[in-house]
């Protein structure tokens, strides 16, 4: 198999969405609270040019389960 930066954006795609299933299902363990806590990045930018005008929001929420998503399925990749 091809490795692309198509590849390797699908692969940290699918391990960003477990990260965040497996960071929903260990939410209700009070020991494990640490890994659901998450962080908030968000982004707006906007214009008026009387001509054209647009608003984006841009948000991104990143936990510790999500981040060790990422990190596996990059390894993965690399195993590729």
């Amino acid at each position: 198999m091809k490795k692309g930066t198509v590849t390797l954006v699908i692969f940290l795609i699918v391990g960003l969405i477990t990260g965040v299933i497996v960071g929903q299902l260990l939410a209700p363990v009070p020991a494990l609270a640490f890994l659901t806590k998450s962080a908030s990045i968000s982004w707006d930018p906007k214009a008026d040019l009387q001509v054209l005008k647009y608003e984006i929001h841009l948000q991104v929420k990143l936990n510790l389960c999500s981040i060790l998503g990422l990190v596996g399925a990059y390894l993965l990749y690399r195993k590729l």
